[in-house]
């Protein structure tokens, strides 16, 4: 496969739509549902779509799962000149290899690979790790997926270190920090681009930091936060004040199921079955708990009263 260009730090940015996976009562993949969600993604013409993040729950995957995903989404964002990312995150350092090569001739415009995840990596370890996937990703870029729940959170002193070594690394996938955090990741955001929660996207941007979101947000409605990312380009100040309604409502209605105990994955499925833009179902893989469907019109009518603009953004 061709035509789909390779990112840079420079040209990744933007809003990201992930992939959430939809689950049968039987614990299969329905890749019906997975096919009209990516129609839906493509439709609401959101900056990029990625594959195998924790909300598409990679972790539960067979590898022959892991291909046919894959093959999908690059067949369908080759056909509509849309730009993807291959997730290539596993536990086990060495299958992340094997699902790079596997994968290349799809051509993505990144792939993004987590650190390993059993025993704790050193800097070292860390260093090492990277300058082999980016060698067998080469020529396409990488993204580093260091979530708060990584064995090893990296600092931004840390960071820097790896994009110094590490060339053909362009983008981190990261929980932002106080002011302080900010400051520091200064020399980082120099040279790659750095990506927040989109929940915080606003305020990353206003700081000279974040240039996008794989983004939770896009979960409630893709095409509402699609114009929300154009709306920080012509007014910041409107963006600062519908972020504040955002986190308003996740703290309201989305965090108290992670003080429950629910996986992130949850509550992006939740989100979007209360945004209503494409059957995902809320159902996650055995072993993981999903949050039930009958708080999701609760939740709705809530979400629309809080940010009523968001639901007037459809692709219908």
């Amino acid at each position: 496969m061709s035509g789909i260009e390779q990112l840079t730090a420079v040209t990744c940015r933007g809003n990201w739509g992930t992939l959430l996976l939809p689950i049968n009562a039987d614990e299969s993949i329905d890749f019906h549902r997975l096919s009209a969600e990516m129609d839906a993604l493509i439709a609401a013409r959101v900056d990029g779509i990625y594959s195998n993040g924790t909300a598409g729950e990679f972790h539960t995957q067979t590898e022959a799962e892991f291909d046919r995903v894959n093959e999908l989404l690059a067949t369908k964002c080759q056909a509509s000149n849309m730009r993807f990312q291959i997730g290539a995150s596993h536990p086990v350092p060495v299958t992340m290899v094997e699902r790079i090569r596997r994968t290349k001739h799809l051509n993505p415009a990144a792939y993004q690979v987590i650190l390993p995840d059993w025993v704790r990596v050193t800097e070292k370890e860390a260093i090492d790790f990277l300058t082999k996937i980016a060698a067998e990703a080469s020529p396409i870029p990488i993204v580093l997926y260091n979530p708060p729940h990584a064995k090893h959170v990296l600092q931004p002193e840390q960071y820097r270190a790896l994009v110094e070594r590490v060339p053909t690394l362009i983008s981190i996938k990261l929980l932002d920090g106080d002011d302080n955090w900010y400051k520091r990741m200064n020399p980082v955001a120099e040279k790659v681009a750095v990506f927040v929660p989109g929940h915080h996207l606003a305020t990353g941007v206003s700081k000279g930091i974040a240039r996008g979101a794989y983004s939770n947000v896009a979960c409630l409605n893709p095409w509402a936060a699609q114009r929300w990312w154009q709306l920080m380009q012509a007014d910041m100040n409107e963006a600062l004040a519908v972020e504040q309604l955002i986190q308003q409502f996740f703290a309201r209605y989305i965090v108290p199921f992670a003080e429950q105990g629910y996986s992130n994955p949850a509550l992006d499925k939740l989100l979007a079955a209360v945004g209503n833009w494409a059957d995902v179902g809320t159902r996650l893989r055995w072993p993981y708990q999903w949050i039930s469907t009958t708080d999701v019109s609760r939740i709705r009518r809530a979400a629309k009263e809080m940010l009523p603009k968001w639901f007037l953004e459809t692709g219908s």
